[in-house]
């Protein structure tokens, strides 16, 4: 591969790629700190699941116009793209329900009582 090949893409496509890659890296960041910040199962699986998966959908969208500026159709990041957005919301929500199942504990604090009517 030509080390000088992302400076033949037009200047706005650039910007694009760098929009998407800073974005993406800064939702994969965001994730991961989640993951190790918070205190239970049950707000550790938000984070992955939320930012994470953005994360990895941008880097991959990323990839996806540098090939397409390059005039290479690649299906394969779309795929994974796609893949992704759909097997995300499933895993989690499979994951809660174990977490459910084997009566975890979350450590939030409980909303407060609705006022009476």
């Amino acid at each position: 591969m030509n080390p000088d090949a992302l400076v033949e893409l037009h200047p706005l496509l650039q910007a694009a790629i760098a929009g998407l890659l800073v974005v993406g890296t800064l939702f994969t960041l965001v994730g991961s700190i989640g993951l190790l910040r918070f205190p239970d199962f049950f707000m550790r699986l938000h984070a992955p699941t939320k930012a994470s998966t953005l994360g990895v959908g941008g880097l991959l969208m990323a990839s996806l116009l540098w090939h397409w500026g390059h005039g290479e159709w690649v299906l394969r990041e779309l795929l994974i793209t796609l893949f992704l957005f759909l097997t995300a919301p499933v895993s989690a929500n499979l994951l809660a329900l174990a977490g459910l199942h084997l009566r975890l504990r979350s450590t939030a604090p409980l909303p407060p009582d609705p006022p009476p009517p």
